[in-house]
């Protein structure tokens, strides 16, 4: 019994996550903030706070991702380094692919909605994220 409800739950979480398709690759386009990092173990880190946040811009399949810094007033500290990356299709499955003059690697997308999306990389290390949601501060006058 104790099974079937395990499996019940996971068909209903995944029943909740989109499947990532050409159509909803713009959905990466926007503002994300870590959530929670599973490690192949099974062990997690989850994150409720992040004083960085990843800004992906993606055209096509062409597209780059760099950290920012939200400040109260709404606005972003930025510095001009971003990781450019392609988006690389395989048997179904789309990769996000960076390559640079040290190093080459790429991160599966496992699901991509309005609100998240998740990537496994190479050492099985899979990294969930949420729309990042800015907190203003308004002052008094």
């Amino acid at each position: 019994m104790r099974r079937l409800s395990y499996l019940i739950i996971s068909c209903m979480l995944l029943g909740c996550t989109e499947n990532v398709t050409e159509k909803n690759l713009p959905k990466l386009n926007g503002y994300w903030e870590i959530a929670k990092v599973v490690f192949p173990d099974g062990n997690t880190k989850d994150y409720s706070v992040n004083p960085l946040v990843d800004y992906v811009q993606l055209e096509g399949y062409q597209g780059f991702r760099k950290k920012v810094k939200p400040k109260f007033d709404g606005t972003y500290d930025t510095s001009n380094d971003a990781e450019p990356f392609r988006i690389v299709e395989t048997k179904g499955r789309f990769y996000m692919v960076y390559e640079n003059t040290l190093d080459k690697w790429s991160e599966e997308l496992l699901n991509l909605d309005d609100h998240s999306f998740s990537v496994v990389n190479e050492d099985g290390i899979r990294y969930d994220y949420r729309k990042f949601e800015p907190i203003s501060v308004q002052k008094d006058e």
